[in-house]
């Protein structure tokens, strides 16, 4: 008879599987929950033997009548006649072991404790290749399974599997075994001999084993139980795969490739419960299957993101690579930080913020976790350079770039165009994936990635485009000779007043859908959303207040705590009818109220800037574009996209719709918007007379990726400036262009020839490397050492006021002009130390007093210093009070604009700190930048910052955590989110949620840096001295 038996278990009832492992347990099931080798056999037979005594000592109490103990399970101790050839069989064996120890020199090694029958097991010198089991099997006939009832079959079945486990592969085994280093030699061999123990029968051990099963409690259902035991078969497939397969094979499990919880944290998190297929296809790409670099392309709202975020886990998870995700905004890094935060602490990775201020170059090493790194562009820039410099770049496995379109963008195009080719040129090994929404030239941007492309034009809801001229509407059909259809005629009865207000009929279009459904407008200007919103109201019936009033009057409080105490006038009168506007005039705390309140169907309509399409995602029924236009420049099909892109909500609507308002005037020039191509990405490495082109040179020489001509000719060859270089260069080729930039680098001081002989070589000079590792304008770079260099030599610290002004960027000059009666009476009001400073750099009270009077100024003073200066004193204004609406007041700026300007100085305050530290001359800046960047950051009281650093914590949250008694980073990680939501007001469950786990991931975070900190202390230099 065969020695491997099949045998199949009847009963549906599963055992419970929360139960602790013992040496009963079933030698395949110790493998898929421990997933690790059994330590050697030493100590076992004691342990053992202990095992026995105290199991023998309980069956008394399990057993103290014959009554069936096992539920569904078949009893055995009234089966006399399998317990006898239990025992036969018993016997038999104990007879082979007593003549094979008698008739061979071959030493075997117990296996102590083991529950099932393999309990000898020969060694593979000198001993025969049949195993102990297999001799024992024939023992067993056909006949002796017959009557064996199914719990029985199942049990035999464990350890049978478990034999031929180890047989097969004993590194894998989950039984003591004697390794390989610790044999004897042939001599000893001969001379030892190791005394098998007394088996016990095979009776007992069925016995022991189906007792201490029926002893496990179990207070679960059956149904549940089933659930449970499909869960744990298939982590156990998965481990076993993970054991078995090539470490090239990236497989873990069923859901492409990841384990069955990334599928359910996506449907609990995210509510998410199914992809569309062409993310299924997607997915399954050869392409993404074999880890080349991909670009895909689909409209907007069509579930790109989510694909990436799979990719990434897959990468962290699987590969056990680190990645990048990179991020157009600020509020699109904050926001993928607080949703993946919870992926994180259940799968045990770390995400790091990478925006604004925030970010640690190099970033810490995870030690032995992963690091998802979400960054805004600039920030990517930074971090792979200084992933480049310390020979990490490796690490990451995979880059994302979101907006993929943005290499198109101005100076911010040219820096996502140098990180790529950085990564392209170092890495080999690293993924790249790109998506976008609106690519006209997919082929360039593919030649310059070296990637393979995927697009679709699905959308989870049907969108229908319309325009709408005078009093008719018209649906868009490209195929139409006019490109227009007529639809329908506008049905709204309008007073001659109203008519003359109202003369695009706004009113009538957003009425057909709110309050009960959703509706965006843009508008051309920031003062045009606020007017429309105004006058939206000013038509709309008192019905609308009523809707959801209560949620209105919450957040009305809401934004007036958050301008502690202040409230804007149009939002004011706006709010209770539903109604909002958005733009960059808002703070970013108003924003995000807006936008919660928004998305929860508080504000059914939002009147907005074009900057909304391409940032948060707020879908709506229906957008209807107030203007074919951007301020005064005519809408790029681009934008267009992006903008009707927002209609239609997944989930919700059949459809959504898209409304372009336009004038006879402008009929022409929108039929061609309307049936063009996509606008095309070009390189911007030659943006502002190629700055771009002399920034990457630069960075690369500094990172010692290239020391010579004919190496930076090299390098350049892989951008998207050489693919394009017919379109962009036209009058010089780019080896010209590279050659000139690089002797422009040698005339600024920024690079240099090596003075080595024969070697001439291009290094940077200590300017040039603090000028790339500060990411600072290389227009800006010169002054920027002038600057700081004057300032060290009288620089005052009994206030603020010089810090700020050396930090204060440079090209947020040209937004301000100054009120000079303003300025006069703040300047007033400076202490003397202060205006002797002011006076230093070129600002006295006598010039500020001649303009401030109306008076012409004779003397040459420099204007970019006066409109620094005065910028510098709204900080001030700003650290002091810590009220931005006062200080708006106060100097008569939007409160927008003072809160750009202060994100603009902390960012740029962290990048004059990095310029400083490569500087040794400028020594007493470091610990001085360092506080003043925080501040910054911030710029609320110093016991609110540590809540601040969590991710979608803003001042007014902060307080009210604070005042809850949520004061410390400690305190939030360590919070019961349920608690949380019910303890601050106007805190959702799902926010909680996410705080607590921003908080979490930050504080592990922190604990990580420390214990770097501290391992580089505790480490032996590699290069001390011996005898």
């Amino acid at each position: 008879m065969s020695a491997e038996i099949k045998v199949k278990r009847q009963s549906s009832r599963k055992r419970s599987r929360d139960r602790r492992i013992s040496h009963l347990t079933p030698a395949r099931k110790r493998t898929s929950a421990s997933g690790r080798q059994c330590p050697d056999n030493t100590g076992q037979i004691e342990l053992s033997r202990a095992l026995d005594q105290s199991m023998d000592a309980k069956f008394s109490e399990y057993c103290s009548d014959p009554e069936d103990l096992f539920g569904d399970y078949d009893s055995i101790e009234s089966d006399s006649s399998f317990l006898a050839k239990l025992d036969r069989v018993g016997q038999n064996m104990r007879q082979h072991d007593i003549e094979h120890t008698t008739s061979s020199r071959c030493p075997v090694i117990l296996l102590a404790g083991n529950p099932d029958f393999t309990s000898l097991k020969s060694s593979t010198d000198n001993c025969p290749k049949q195993s102990m089991t297999e001799s024992f099997l024939k023992g067993f006939t056909d006949d002796a399974f017959l009557d064996m009832p199914s719990s029985q079959l199942a049990f035999l079945q464990d350890p049978q599997t478990a034999d031929r486990n180890c047989c097969t592969d004993e590194d894998k085994t989950s039984m003591p075994m004697r390794h390989p280093e610790k044999s004897v030699s042939t001599e000893d061999r001969n001379e030892r001999h190791i005394a098998p123990k007394a088996r016990k029968s095979v009776s007992d051990h069925l016995k022991r084993a189906m007792m201490a099963n029926a002893a496990t409690p179990s207070s679960v259902s059956r149904t549940a139980l089933q659930k449970e035991a499909v869960v744990t078969e298939e982590i156990s497939v998965a481990m076993q795969a993970m054991e078995s397969v090539s470490m090239a094979t990236t497989d873990l499990g069923p859901f492409f490739g990841l384990p069955t919880k990334v599928k359910e944290l996506i449907c609990n998190l995210k509510g998410i419960k199914d992809l569309y297929e062409w993310q299924k296809t997607c997915l399954n790409l050869d392409s993404v299957q074999q880890r080349r670099n991909l670009i895909y392309s689909l409209p907007t709202s069509g579930g790109k993101t989510l694909v990436a975020e799979i990719l990434i886990l897959k990468e962290l998870l699987c590969r056990k690579k680190d990645a990048l995700f990179i991020l157009p905004y600020v509020s699109l890094v904050q926001e993928k930080v607080r949703g993946l935060a919870s992926f994180g602490l259940e799968l045990d990775f770390m995400v790091e913020e990478y925006a604004g201020s925030k970010g640690r170059f190099p970033p810490v090493k995870g030690r032995g976790k992963r690091s998802l790194y979400i960054a805004t562009i600039e920030k990517a820039h930074g971090l792979v350079n200084s992933l480049i410099e310390t020979n990490r770049l490796d690490n990451v496995g995979l880059v994302v770039v979101d907006e993929l379109h943005m290499l198109g963008d101005g100076s911010r195009g040219a820096i996502i165009e140098m990180t790529l080719a950085k990564v392209l040129y170092i890495s080999k090994s690293t993924q790249i994936i790109g998506m976008s929404a609106t690519l006209g030239n997919l082929q360039d941007i593919q030649k310059f990635l070296k990637a393979e492309s995927y697009t679709n034009d699905f959308r989870p809801v049907e969108l229908k485009e319309y325009v709408k001229l005078k009093d008719s509407i018209y649906e868009v059909d490209p195929k139409e000779e006019e490109c227009f259809r007529f639809s329908r005629v506008l049905n709204f009865k309008y007073s001659s007043a109203m008519q003359k207000i109202d003369q695009d009929h706004i009113v009538a279009l957003v009425t057909e859908v709110i309050p009960s459904q959703s509706c965006l407008v843009f508008c051309p200007t920031k003062k045009n959303c606020e007017n429309v919103a105004g006058m939206i109201c000013k038509y709309l019936k008192e019905d609308f207040i009523q809707h959801k009033q209560a949620e209105k009057a919450v957040l009305l409080g809401e934004l007036r705590g958050s301008g502690n105490g202040s409230l804007c006038p149009v939002l004011k009168k706006t709010v209770p009818y539903g109604l909002a506007y958005h733009h960059s005039g808002l703070t970013s705390e108003e924003r995000k109220l807006v936008e919660e309140a928004y998305s929860a169907g508080v504000l059914c309509l939002l009147t907005c800037t074009s900057t909304l399409a391409a940032g948060i995602n707020l879908p709506a029924r229906r957008v209807i574009l107030r203007s074919p236009y951007v301020a005064a420049d005519f809408l790029k099909r681009s934008q267009y996209k992006q903008m009707v892109g927002r209609a239609g909500r997944a989930g919700i609507d059949t459809h959504g719709e898209s409304i372009l308002i336009l004038q006879d005037k402008d009929k022409v020039l929108v039929k061609k918007l309307l049936s063009a191509p996509m606008e095309i990405c070009i390189s911007n490495l030659m943006h502002s007379d190629g700055k771009g082109v002399l920034s990457l040179i630069l960075s690369v020489i500094g990172l010692n990726i290239t020391n010579s001509l004919e190496q930076i000719r090299d390098f350049m060859s892989g951008t998207l400036l050489s693919v394009q270089e017919k379109q962009v260069c036209l009058e010089r080729s780019l080896w010209e262009v590279t050659q000139e930039c690089v002797e422009l680098l040698k005339e600024k001081g920024l690079v240099t020839v090596s003075t080595e002989p024969q070697d001439g070589s291009l290094q940077v000079t200590k300017l040039g490397r603090a000028t790339y590792k500060g990411s600072v304008d290389l227009t800006y770079c010169d002054l920027l050492y002038r600057d700081l260099s004057k300032g060290l030599e009288s620089l005052m610290l009994n206030s603020f006021l010089h810090l700020i002004y050396l930090v204060t960027p440079y090209d947020m000059v040209s937004q301000c002009k100054p009120d000079w009666m303003v300025y006069f009476r703040q300047f007033t009001m400076l202490s003397a130390a202060e205006q002797k400073m002011c006076a230093a750099v070129g600002v006295s009270e006598s010039f500020v007093a001649r303009k401030a009077a109306g008076q012409n100024v004779k003397k040459n003073v420099d204007q970019v210093v006066v409109s620094r200066l005065y910028l510098a004193l709204v900080l001030q204004s700003l650290l002091k009070e810590t009220d931005l609406w006062s200080v708006a007041d106060r100097f008569q700026l939007s409160r927008g604009f003072i809160q750009t300007l202060l994100s603009s100085s902390s960012v740029f305050c962290s990048c004059v700190l990095h310029f400083t530290e490569e500087l040794e001359e400028f020594w007493p800046f470091k610990a001085l930048l360092t506080e003043l960047t925080r501040r910054l950051t911030y710029c609320v009281q110093a016991e609110l910052i540590p809540l601040m650093e969590v991710a979608g914590v803003m001042e007014r949250r902060a307080k009210l955590l604070y005042n809850a008694g949520y004061k410390t980073l400690a305190h939030l990680a360590n919070a019961d989110p349920n608690v949380l939501a019910k303890t601050v007001e106007n805190l959702f469950k799902k926010q909680a949620n996410q705080i607590v786990a921003s908080a979490k991931m930050l504080l592990n975070e922190k604990a990580d840096a420390l214990q770097e900190e501290m391992d580089d202390l505790l480490m032996m230099p590699l290069d001390l001295l011996s005898l």
